[in-house]
């Protein structure tokens, strides 16, 4: 049994200013995320893109930033829609403190979604094209935010078994009993894993779709197995059928993906 050791959420402090380690991981996701895509410009097709439509620097440039306020925009409302609709319908303005804290994985991913939408319109390619050069690039920005959870000490584990030997105690969530590190489990599956697998396979030419495709199927079977051992929000606890808000979430995402590879598998062209 280990105990959380309990970081000091302000990594630097100069003054008034504090610069927090969960600000720097996101920060690291920004920057792992400008390094892949341009890794990501040498794969096929779009290296063999060319005249007008051939994809260059600015584009990953372009797709940081509207992906950085689709993330934000689609968290947030994400967060606010899913997980606690009735209090911010009673309280509207709180929707914009974000600086309160509260963001969703699935929520971001919507927003990434129609950002990416007005950016494939905007530089006239094809929505999917576009979706299928982001979805390698995503997982280690989700391995860094999970980094972020766990200097926080936030988002932890069920309650384990006494003789895990990584079980892990964290005296902030009121009990001095042993957790699952979820948010550790989470970055291995979601973060390390997910991003191997999906960089192995998007390296070789693949039917337009089927790597965000992948993507979906990917992330939702992790994160659906990660809810079995991450603690549930206490103001929604388990719902139906035993499972939590993330892995009803999950589920859609898992049926949207295997559709849209199959879907792009059986294209002519």
């Amino acid at each position: 049994m280990l105990m959380y050791p309990a970081i000091d959420p302000v990594a630097l402090q100069i003054g008034p200013l504090a610069i927090h380690w969960y600000g720097l991981t996101y920060l690291a996701a920004f920057g792992l995320f400008m390094a892949l895509g341009i890794l990501r410009l040498r794969h096929e097709p779009y290296a063999s893109i060319t005249g007008p439509g051939a994809w260059q620097r600015r584009d990953v440039e372009d797709i940081l930033f509207l992906g950085v306020a689709g993330v934000i925009a689609g968290g947030r409302l994400g967060y606010c829609i899913f997980y606690k609709p009735a209090y911010y319908l009673s309280h509207p303005l709180e929707i914009f403190a974000i600086w309160q804290g509260g963001m969703s994985f699935h929520g971001g991913m919507l927003g990434v979604l129609v950002a990416m939408v007005w950016f494939s319109r905007t530089r006239k390619r094809p929505w999917l094209q576009v979706m299928d050069f982001v979805a390698p690039c995503v997982p280690t920005g989700l391995a860094a935010g999970r980094v972020g959870n766990f200097i926080n000490g936030e988002l932890w584990g069920r309650f384990s078994s006494p003789d895990l030997p990584w079980g892990m105690v964290f005296p902030q969530s009121g009990s001095m009993l042993p957790r699952h590190p979820s948010q550790v489990y989470q970055f291995l599956l979601e973060g390390v894993l997910l991003f191997i697998l999906l960089w192995i396979y998007a390296r070789k030419p693949r039917r337009m779709g089927q790597v965000s495709g992948a993507f979906l199927v990917g992330y939702g079977v992790f994160r659906f197995i990660a809810e079995f051992f991450r603690e549930p929000d206490n103001f929604l606890g388990i719902l139906a059928l035993d499972m939590s808000m993330g892995q009803w979430l999950s589920l859609p995402m898992i049926v949207a993906g295997v559709a849209m590879w199959v879907w792009a598998s059986r294209r002519t062209n």
